[in-house]
């Protein structure tokens, strides 16, 4: 039985659904991950997707996936306490300059998060930047938000207004939406998965750019470029912000 109250909360991350904690005790390296509602009185869809990813806990490992512990109450709601692998929210990292070589740890830790959730049959269904946790420093990756992963290999969605159709619209794969003569598998992960791999690589590209204009300017103090094509000048250029 965990006692959540011996510990102090920091808030991760938070959407229209769900908030997610990190709760430490005095004098204690272990953490804990908390995922609760928003609302003070949730929807019932809302609290099935907590009991569903605990009934998951026996299927998910710890080496890729923030494993549930229990579910338990805090302040009169239902929530779920999940194992803290550390790491933070990737959505909490983009934005910031990136190295390739980090990069390319994410983005094979990843795919391996995603094969190893495969090989379990299961499909995540709501993979983004919000449900990846990712060290900083290592590159490690570890998926949560498994409240609408499905056990099926296969399965189709009937079609439904987007304000109402589970999951984040704007990192599903389209038959999630079912507006397309296509069955949910394996790889509607993979089509969500290339989106925050391409913001990361993106912010990659943009800091490498700037490492290397930064070395130009540093050696050109009239900030332009050396005469090209027969003597004429180039125009300068003004990075784009990251």
């Amino acid at each position: 039985m965990i006692d959540i109250s011996r510990y102090v909360f920091e808030t991760l991350r938070e959407d229209e659904e769900f908030v997610l904690d990190r709760g430490q005790r005095d004098g204690d390296l272990s953490a804990i991950l908390v995922v609760a509602p928003v609302s003070e009185h949730p929807v019932p869809e809302i609290l099935e997707r907590l009991e569903h990813e605990y009934a998951l806990r026996d299927e998910l490992d710890s080496a890729w996936a923030a494993r549930p512990l229990t579910l338990a109450h805090r302040e009169d709601r239902t929530v779920l306490i999940l194992e803290d692998p550390g790491g933070e929210p990737l959505d909490r990292l983009l934005g910031q300059p990136m190295e390739i070589s980090w990069f390319l740890r994410f983005a094979v830790g990843l795919a391996a998060a995603l094969g190893r959730l495969h090989q379990q049959g299961l499909i995540h269904k709501d993979i983004k930047p919000a449900n990846i946790l990712v060290n900083s420093a290592t590159g490690a990756v570890w998926l949560t938000g498994f409240g609408i992963a499905s056990r099926l290999p296969r399965e189709r969605q009937s079609p439904e207004p987007p304000e109402i159709i589970a999951g984040t619209l704007a990192y599903m794969a389209p038959e999630q939406t079912g507006r397309m003569n296509r069955s949910i598998d394996s790889r509607s992960d993979l089509y969500s998965w290339v989106s925050p791999s391409t913001r990361c690589s993106r912010a990659c590209c943009l800091s490498s750019l700037r490492i290397r204009w930064s070395g130009f300017i540093a050696i050109s103090p009239d900030n332009q470029f050396p005469p090209v094509n027969g003597g004429r000048m180039c125009r300068q250029l003004s990075l784009p912000s990251l």
